[in-house]
């Protein structure tokens, strides 16, 4: 468990639109902007290695975009160069947190004044659905592979526990960036399971959501 004392109040932040990063899961990053590579370099600096992802979020009558009000923080456990000069990164999934203002300075990326209050249970042990119906959630996930075209190996996502499971579709499928935001804002696994399921049933009647599941 991660304790409070130990966070950062002021985080590097990484907007990007319809990415979803979860707590106790995973997300390859791919840098090679300048900002963003100096955001790496600064973040390797500290003890926690912490950049956040947030959601881009339009405000009206400003220029540029805002900050959504909720991102998850991960912390960097792998980097590695390429050939051509970008960072293959890999982040781990830490806690949520709130945005409470974004603080202007001379580093060439975004930051912010974050508050991780209410958000304790994401720095914990993974958490379980105990209502969840596996065989009924499979057997609708299937079909709306089957409308999406979608290939994935069965047998792993059979394995999986339920946190692994949720985590995993509610990041990779390519739901609308504000159907993402109410993923990460589930309260619980519960509720972002069954958030997951209404997506996925309303995709699958018509909706415009769609997905690669690699």
């Amino acid at each position: 468990m991660t304790l409070k004392a130990d966070l950062p109040d002021l985080i590097p932040i990484f907007p990007l639109t319809g990415a979803l990063l979860l707590p106790r899961a995973r997300m390859p990053l791919h840098l090679f902007e300048p900002r963003y590579l100096a955001m790496l370099d600064d973040a390797l600096k500290t003890p926690q290695r912490l950049i956040g992802m947030v959601q881009p979020n339009k405000v009206p009558g400003r220029a540029g975009h805002g900050l959504q009000t909720i991102g998850c923080a991960g912390r960097v456990t792998q980097f590695s160069e390429t050939e051509d000069g970008r960072y293959m990164v890999t982040l781990a999934g830490m806690s949520r947190f709130r945005v409470i203002e974004e603080v202007e300075g001379f580093t060439p990326y975004r930051r912010a004044r974050i508050s991780w209050s209410g958000f304790e249970r994401d720095r914990g042990p993974g958490e379980d659905d105990p209502s969840f119906d596996r065989v009924a959630f499979l057997a609708t996930l299937a079909q709306y592979f089957d409308a999406q075209d979608l290939q994935t190996d069965w047998d792993s996502l059979k394995e999986a526990d339920d946190e692994l499971l949720i985590n995993s579709l509610s990041m990779l499928l390519g739901f609308e960036p504000e159907d993402k935001q109410a993923l990460l804002e589930a309260p619980s696994l519960s509720t972002r399971r069954e958030t997951l399921m209404t997506l996925i049933e309303f995709s699958m009647r018509g909706g415009d959501s769609e997905g690669v599941l690699q």
